[in-house]
Protein backbone atom coordinates (compact mmCIF):
# COMPACT_ATOMS: atom_id res chain seq x y z
CA UNK A 1 0.00 0.00 0.00
CA UNK A 2 1.47 3.68 -1.04
CA UNK A 3 1.36 6.07 1.54
CA UNK A 4 -1.60 8.42 1.16
CA UNK A 5 -1.51 11.91 0.56
CA UNK A 6 1.26 14.09 2.53
CA UNK A 7 0.13 17.31 1.99
CA UNK A 8 -3.81 17.28 3.54
CA UNK A 9 -2.78 17.99 6.55
CA UNK A 10 -3.78 14.75 8.75
CA UNK A 11 -0.49 14.33 10.17
CA UNK A 12 1.01 17.43 11.38
CA UNK A 13 -3.27 17.75 13.24
CA UNK A 14 -2.61 14.02 14.64
CA UNK A 15 0.70 15.26 15.45
CA UNK A 16 -0.46 18.39 17.87
CA UNK A 17 -3.37 16.27 19.04
CA UNK A 18 -1.19 13.66 20.33
CA UNK A 19 1.33 15.71 21.72
CA UNK A 20 -1.51 17.22 24.07
CA UNK A 21 -2.85 14.15 25.14
CA UNK A 22 0.87 12.79 26.30
CA UNK A 23 1.57 16.04 27.70
CA UNK A 24 -1.96 15.73 29.71
CA UNK A 25 -0.86 12.03 30.34
CA UNK A 26 3.23 13.21 31.70
CA UNK A 27 1.31 15.91 34.06
CA UNK A 28 -0.67 13.17 35.69
CA UNK A 29 1.99 10.80 36.32
CA UNK A 30 4.88 13.46 36.89
CA UNK A 31 5.64 13.92 41.19
CA UNK A 32 4.25 17.34 42.31
CA UNK A 33 6.94 19.46 43.67
CA UNK A 34 6.64 19.53 47.53
CA UNK A 35 8.68 18.30 50.84
CA UNK A 36 12.79 18.39 50.44
CA UNK A 37 13.43 17.16 47.32
CA UNK A 38 11.05 19.85 45.76
CA UNK A 39 13.30 21.23 43.42
CA UNK A 40 14.11 17.62 41.58
CA UNK A 41 10.42 17.38 40.88
CA UNK A 42 10.21 21.08 39.46
CA UNK A 43 13.00 20.17 37.48
CA UNK A 44 11.70 17.05 35.73
CA UNK A 45 8.45 19.00 35.38
CA UNK A 46 10.59 21.63 33.44
CA UNK A 47 12.44 19.18 31.09
CA UNK A 48 9.55 16.89 30.57
CA UNK A 49 6.50 19.43 30.28
CA UNK A 50 8.39 21.91 28.16
CA UNK A 51 7.76 21.31 24.85
CA UNK A 52 8.87 19.10 21.86
CA UNK A 53 7.16 17.37 18.85
CA UNK A 54 6.38 14.47 20.93
CA UNK A 55 7.16 12.26 18.07
CA UNK A 56 8.02 8.74 19.59
CA UNK A 57 5.20 8.99 21.88
CA UNK A 58 3.08 9.15 18.51
CA UNK A 59 4.96 6.43 17.18
CA UNK A 60 3.60 4.23 20.16
CA UNK A 61 -0.30 5.51 19.85
CA UNK A 62 0.01 4.99 16.21
CA UNK A 63 1.35 1.69 16.31
CA UNK A 64 -1.16 0.77 18.94
CA UNK A 65 -3.90 2.02 16.99
CA UNK A 66 -3.27 -0.65 14.72
CA UNK A 67 -4.09 -3.49 17.17
CA UNK A 68 -7.06 -1.49 19.29
CA UNK A 69 -5.07 -0.72 21.84
CA UNK A 70 -7.16 0.87 24.75
CA UNK A 71 -5.76 5.28 24.10
CA UNK A 72 -4.74 5.29 27.85
CA UNK A 73 -2.77 1.91 27.66
CA UNK A 74 -1.01 3.36 24.80
CA UNK A 75 -0.40 6.92 26.57
CA UNK A 76 1.00 5.52 29.50
CA UNK A 77 3.57 3.65 27.44
CA UNK A 78 4.62 6.50 25.26
CA UNK A 79 4.48 8.82 28.11
CA UNK A 80 7.53 6.30 29.42
CA UNK A 81 9.10 6.48 26.31
CA UNK A 82 8.90 9.97 26.41
CA UNK A 83 10.75 10.21 30.08
CA UNK A 84 13.47 7.76 28.50
CA UNK A 85 13.94 9.68 25.74
CA UNK A 86 14.07 13.48 27.82
CA UNK A 87 17.08 12.19 30.21
CA UNK A 88 18.60 10.82 27.49
CA UNK A 89 18.52 14.84 25.93
CA UNK A 90 19.71 16.05 29.85
CA UNK A 91 21.96 13.97 30.00
CA UNK A 92 23.39 14.61 26.65
CA UNK A 93 23.10 18.10 26.99
CA UNK A 94 25.76 18.02 30.12
CA UNK A 95 29.08 19.84 29.81
CA UNK A 96 30.56 16.50 30.08
CA UNK A 97 28.48 15.30 27.18
CA UNK A 98 28.00 17.58 24.27
CA UNK A 99 27.51 20.59 26.62
CA UNK A 100 24.38 22.49 25.20
CA UNK A 101 22.79 25.70 26.70
CA UNK A 102 19.68 25.60 24.81
CA UNK A 103 16.92 22.76 24.26
CA UNK A 104 13.58 23.67 22.28
CA UNK A 105 14.87 27.30 22.62
CA UNK A 106 15.11 27.47 26.66
CA UNK A 107 18.02 26.80 29.13
CA UNK A 108 19.16 23.20 29.17
CA UNK A 109 18.08 21.98 32.80
CA UNK A 110 21.77 21.86 33.80
CA UNK A 111 21.94 26.06 32.98
CA UNK A 112 18.59 26.37 34.52
CA UNK A 113 18.86 24.37 37.86
CA UNK A 114 23.01 23.02 38.13
CA UNK A 115 24.60 19.74 36.88
CA UNK A 116 23.84 17.96 39.95
CA UNK A 117 20.36 18.70 39.60
CA UNK A 118 20.11 17.80 35.69
CA UNK A 119 22.04 14.50 36.47
CA UNK A 120 19.27 13.29 39.30
CA UNK A 121 16.61 14.54 36.81
CA UNK A 122 17.69 12.69 34.07
CA UNK A 123 18.18 9.54 36.61
CA UNK A 124 14.48 9.94 38.39
CA UNK A 125 12.91 10.14 34.13
CA UNK A 126 14.42 7.09 33.26
CA UNK A 127 13.18 4.79 36.52
CA UNK A 128 9.75 6.76 36.18
CA UNK A 129 9.74 4.94 32.66
CA UNK A 130 9.78 1.43 34.38
CA UNK A 131 7.09 2.56 37.14
CA UNK A 132 4.80 3.24 34.62
CA UNK A 133 5.13 0.03 32.69
CA UNK A 134 5.38 -1.72 35.62
CA UNK A 135 1.90 -0.40 36.77
CA UNK A 136 -1.45 -2.33 36.05
CA UNK A 137 -2.64 0.25 34.58
CA UNK A 138 -0.27 -0.02 31.62
CA UNK A 139 -1.39 -3.64 31.13
CA UNK A 140 -3.86 -6.13 32.83
CA UNK A 141 -1.30 -8.86 31.48
CA UNK A 142 2.19 -9.35 33.76
CA UNK A 143 3.64 -10.62 31.02
CA UNK A 144 2.78 -7.86 28.40
CA UNK A 145 4.50 -5.43 31.08
CA UNK A 146 7.46 -7.36 31.42
CA UNK A 147 7.94 -7.45 27.99
CA UNK A 148 7.84 -3.64 27.62
CA UNK A 149 10.07 -3.13 30.54
CA UNK A 150 12.58 -5.52 28.93
CA UNK A 151 12.47 -3.46 25.40
CA UNK A 152 12.98 -0.29 26.85
CA UNK A 153 15.65 -1.68 29.03
CA UNK A 154 17.41 -2.87 26.14
CA UNK A 155 17.14 0.16 23.89
CA UNK A 156 17.30 2.34 26.67
CA UNK A 157 20.98 0.72 27.56
CA UNK A 158 24.55 0.04 26.95
CA UNK A 159 23.10 -1.67 23.68
CA UNK A 160 21.09 0.89 22.56
CA UNK A 161 21.24 4.54 23.84
CA UNK A 162 23.92 4.71 26.28
CA UNK A 163 25.92 2.83 24.06
CA UNK A 164 25.33 4.69 21.10
CA UNK A 165 26.09 7.75 23.46
CA UNK A 166 29.85 6.00 24.35
CA UNK A 167 30.66 5.22 20.83
CA UNK A 168 30.00 9.40 19.72
CA UNK A 169 32.17 10.34 22.31
CA UNK A 170 34.63 8.14 21.65
CA UNK A 171 34.80 8.95 17.93
CA UNK A 172 34.82 12.74 18.11
CA UNK A 173 37.82 13.59 16.03
CA UNK A 174 37.94 9.78 13.92
CA UNK A 175 37.42 9.00 10.85
CA UNK A 176 34.21 6.69 11.48
CA UNK A 177 33.10 4.94 7.99
CA UNK A 178 29.88 4.11 6.82
CA UNK A 179 29.49 1.38 8.95
CA UNK A 180 30.62 3.01 11.84
CA UNK A 181 27.99 5.90 12.13
CA UNK A 182 25.33 3.77 11.20
CA UNK A 183 25.96 1.74 13.86
CA UNK A 184 26.23 4.52 15.89
CA UNK A 185 22.85 5.94 15.44
CA UNK A 186 21.28 2.27 15.28
CA UNK A 187 21.98 2.37 18.95
CA UNK A 188 21.71 6.09 20.20
CA UNK A 189 18.22 7.07 17.70
CA UNK A 190 17.09 4.08 16.39
CA UNK A 191 16.81 1.90 19.50
CA UNK A 192 14.27 3.74 21.17
CA UNK A 193 12.45 4.51 18.00
CA UNK A 194 12.40 1.00 17.43
CA UNK A 195 10.17 0.53 21.30
CA UNK A 196 8.13 3.03 20.51
CA UNK A 197 7.25 1.56 16.85
CA UNK A 198 7.46 -2.23 18.88
CA UNK A 199 5.11 -1.18 21.69
CA UNK A 200 1.73 -1.04 20.52
CA UNK A 201 2.39 -4.75 18.89
CA UNK A 202 3.32 -5.80 22.35
CA UNK A 203 0.38 -3.79 23.87
CA UNK A 204 -1.93 -5.49 21.20
CA UNK A 205 -0.33 -9.02 21.49
CA UNK A 206 0.44 -9.08 17.60
CA UNK A 207 1.44 -11.52 15.53
CA UNK A 208 5.39 -12.24 15.07
CA UNK A 209 4.97 -11.22 11.71
CA UNK A 210 2.96 -8.03 12.85
CA UNK A 211 5.90 -7.01 15.06
CA UNK A 212 8.60 -7.79 12.63
CA UNK A 213 6.82 -5.36 10.28
CA UNK A 214 7.17 -3.04 12.95
CA UNK A 215 10.38 -3.21 13.44
CA UNK A 216 11.90 -3.40 10.13
CA UNK A 217 9.77 0.38 9.67
CA UNK A 218 11.60 1.77 12.49
CA UNK A 219 14.94 0.33 11.36
CA UNK A 220 14.62 2.30 8.29
CA UNK A 221 12.68 5.54 9.92
CA UNK A 222 15.12 5.38 12.34
CA UNK A 223 18.46 6.11 9.91
CA UNK A 224 16.10 8.18 7.74
CA UNK A 225 15.43 10.23 10.90
CA UNK A 226 18.93 11.07 12.29
CA UNK A 227 20.06 11.70 8.50
CA UNK A 228 17.81 14.12 8.74
CA UNK A 229 18.94 15.69 11.79
CA UNK A 230 22.70 15.30 10.51
CA UNK A 231 21.38 17.60 7.63
CA UNK A 232 19.69 20.14 10.12
CA UNK A 233 23.07 20.52 12.06
CA UNK A 234 24.59 21.59 8.72
CA UNK A 235 21.73 23.81 7.26
CA UNK A 236 19.54 25.12 10.04
CA UNK A 237 19.94 27.94 12.66
CA UNK A 238 19.55 27.81 16.45
CA UNK A 239 16.17 30.16 16.28
CA UNK A 240 14.99 27.63 14.35
CA UNK A 241 16.12 24.22 15.79
CA UNK A 242 15.38 24.97 19.04
CA UNK A 243 19.01 23.74 20.24
CA UNK A 244 23.13 25.09 19.34
CA UNK A 245 23.49 24.40 15.15
CA UNK A 246 26.70 23.64 13.93
CA UNK A 247 28.00 21.14 17.10
CA UNK A 248 28.92 17.95 14.94
CA UNK A 249 30.97 19.65 12.32
CA UNK A 250 32.54 21.81 15.31
CA UNK A 251 33.23 18.55 17.46
CA UNK A 252 35.06 16.61 14.73
CA UNK A 253 32.24 14.03 14.57
CA UNK A 254 31.86 11.89 11.18
CA UNK A 255 27.93 12.53 9.96
CA UNK A 256 25.99 11.03 6.99
CA UNK A 257 26.39 13.77 6.03
CA UNK A 258 30.40 14.30 6.57
CA UNK A 259 30.85 11.26 4.55
CA UNK A 260 27.81 11.56 1.85
CA UNK A 261 27.61 14.79 0.99
CA UNK A 262 24.87 17.17 1.14
CA UNK A 263 23.02 15.81 -1.56
CA UNK A 264 23.51 11.78 -1.45
CA UNK A 265 22.25 12.15 2.18
CA UNK A 266 19.00 13.75 1.82
CA UNK A 267 18.73 11.22 -1.16
CA UNK A 268 19.41 8.47 1.37
CA UNK A 269 17.08 9.80 3.61
CA UNK A 270 14.41 10.14 0.73
CA UNK A 271 15.21 6.10 -0.04
CA UNK A 272 15.30 5.00 3.69
CA UNK A 273 11.38 6.74 4.22
CA UNK A 274 10.47 5.29 1.24
CA UNK A 275 11.73 1.70 2.28
CA UNK A 276 9.90 2.44 5.53
CA UNK A 277 6.62 2.72 4.00
CA UNK A 278 6.79 -0.13 2.35
CA UNK A 279 7.52 -2.50 5.49
CA UNK A 280 3.41 -1.33 6.51
CA UNK A 281 2.08 -3.12 3.47
CA UNK A 282 1.00 -5.62 5.62
CA UNK A 283 -1.84 -3.55 7.82
CA UNK A 284 -4.66 -1.52 6.32
CA UNK A 285 -5.84 2.19 6.62
CA UNK A 286 -5.07 2.51 10.16
CA UNK A 287 -1.60 2.36 9.75
CA UNK A 288 -2.06 5.53 7.36
CA UNK A 289 -0.43 7.61 10.08
CA UNK A 290 2.76 5.88 10.09
CA UNK A 291 3.03 5.64 6.70
CA UNK A 292 2.94 9.58 6.63
CA UNK A 293 5.84 9.95 9.37
CA UNK A 294 8.69 8.84 7.46
CA UNK A 295 8.00 12.09 4.49
CA UNK A 296 7.64 14.11 7.49
CA UNK A 297 10.71 13.31 9.00
CA UNK A 298 12.65 13.90 6.01
CA UNK A 299 11.18 17.26 5.60
CA UNK A 300 10.92 18.64 9.27
CA UNK A 301 12.66 22.12 9.87
CA UNK A 302 13.44 21.13 13.74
Amino acid sequence: MAAPAADDGRFEAALRQCAREVERMLDLLLPRPEGPEAQLAEAMRYAALGGGKRFRPFLVCQSAAIFDVNIESALRAAAAAECVHIYSLIHDDLPCMDDDDLRHGAPTVHRKFDEATAVLTGDALLTLAFDILGDTDTHERARVRIELVRRLAAAAGARGMVGGQMIDLASEGKALDMNGVTRLHQLKTGALISFCCEAGAVLGRASPEGLQALHAYAHDLGLAYQIADDLLDVEGDAATLGKTAGKDVAAGKATFVSILGVDRARAQARMLADQAVQHLDLFDERADLLRLAPHFVITRRN
